[in-house]
């Protein structure tokens, strides 16, 4: 590439989208700018970061189903900043990737297609980053897209962290743990690799509205908090994150809601905002005296190592007995440490001692509870191929016991 090339991101969430704005000037990018448009925001308006100075525009255009206005204006004010015609390749973050996509891919139309039979995995994530694909491609049809994928990094964990204790048909259908923020791992795992070498091991901490936790050995994912969707875990800005699955009984039950009203409560009323009742933001709740926006009645609901004390007995076969995950503090932004509780994307290692556990080397001679002898393939029973894999999965293999 050429000194002036330019290189686009977009990180759609399920509100928002960050754009950034790159040149290629050597083997690693150079950031130029930023922007964001909030979704939610009545008139839509563009706020873009250039070097010290931020230009807030308002847009004209109106968040349609197919987002071409809006991509189309949005483009028109980066021109006023930028050498748009530069622009070489987009690169999307999408949330989910299924079994699929491992890595970065180049979207095509297949690749597109596949990207939108996951969107049941993520009905919140799926379609926003598709919104924005489509509408780039509509307007650029020959610029260079690709998508990486926030569950494309915890592929590497093992079969039985991944597994629910369900009918294993389900599993090869697809209802497993997939893990999410990957690309904010892979960043973070990279950080601890070129700034605390030694912490080799360690649980790092993605805060923001949403957030979780992951276990790294050696900058490879072991295990997530989050797993079939971005509900699970620790709590939330909004969702709840581990929840007795007879809640949800209970609410369709007894109290007769309708799954779009659970589906409301557990993404967009739960959280700091449902326990402190007033704000989903820690910052507001700081700033506010009444009793339930205290740190009693939200810490106590949604402190880290609490709420923690599950997943780290969980995650028991990552981490040998003798090794314990280095105290380190790496800002995103390389800027020193600060307290931003679940908003603010901080990023660090906790001091969680680890149980004893069997290192995924070993796991290949250690025998699966599970199974008395390898699994066999039942010759009474076609495989399937779900939506969701990459791959043909068995589904009906047999367990060695009882045969």
């Amino acid at each position: 590439m050429s000194s002036a090339d330019l290189l686009l991101t977009f990180n759609a969430g399920s509100s928002t989208v960050k754009i950034g704005i790159f040149a290629m000037e050597s083997a690693e990018a150079q950031r130029l700018g930023k922007g964001i448009i909030d979704l939610r925001a009545e008139p839509l308006s563009f706020s873009l970061t250039k070097g010290e100075k931020t230009f807030d525009t308002p847009l004209k255009a109106q968040a349609t189903e197919d987002l071409h206005a809006v991509i189309d204006e949005t483009f028109a004010l980066l021109a006023d900043h930028f050498d748009i015609a530069a622009v070489r390749a987009a690169g999307h973050r999408v949330v989910h990737g299924g079994d699929r996509f491992t890595g970065p891919a180049a979207l095509d139309e297949a690749t597109i297609d596949a990207v939108e039979a996951l969107t049941p995995l993520a009905p919140l994530h799926q379609p926003q980053a598709l919104r924005f694909i489509r509408a780039l491609r509509h307007l650029k049809p020959h610029l260079a897209q690709t998508a990486s994928f926030d569950t494309a990094f915890h592929a590497t964990q093992d079969d039985l962290v991944r597994r629910f204790a369900i009918p294993r048909a389900l599993h090869h259908e697809g209802i497993k743990r997939y893990g999410f923020h990957g690309l904010s791992y892979k960043f973070i795992a990279g950080e601890l690799a070129r700034k605390a070498p030694h912490a080799a091991k360690a649980v790092v901490a993605h805060l923001g509205s949403g957030a979780s936790l992951c276990a790294l050995n050696q900058g490879i994912s072991r295990d997530c908090s989050m797993g079939f969707s971005t509900l699970d875990g620790i709590p939330m800005a909004t969702r709840p994150g581990w929840l007795d699955p007879g809640v949800i009984l209970h609410l369709a039950g007894e109290k007769k809601q309708s799954l779009r009203e659970i589906e409301n409560l557990l993404y967009h009323r739960s959280g700091l905002l449902g326990v402190s009742g007033i704000s989903a933001d820690t910052r507001d709740l700081l700033k506010d005296g009444r009793p339930e926006a205290g740190r009693r009645s939200t810490s106590s609901s949604c402190a880290l190592p609490a709420k923690s004390a599950a997943w780290r007995r969980r995650s028991a076969a990552l981490m040998p007995s003798s090794s314990r995950p280095a105290s380190a503090s790496i800002s995103r932004r390389s800027a020193p440490a600060r307290r931003t509780g679940l908003h603010g994307s901080a990023w660090h290692s906790t001091k969680m001692p680890m149980p004893p556990t069997v290192l995924p080397s070993a796991r290949k001679e250690a025998a699966s509870p599970f199974m008395s002898s390898p699994p066999m393939r039942s010759r009474s029973s076609p495989t399937r191929r779900s939506p969701f894999s990459g791959a043909t999965d068995p589904d009906q293999r047999q367990l060695g016991a009882g045969r």
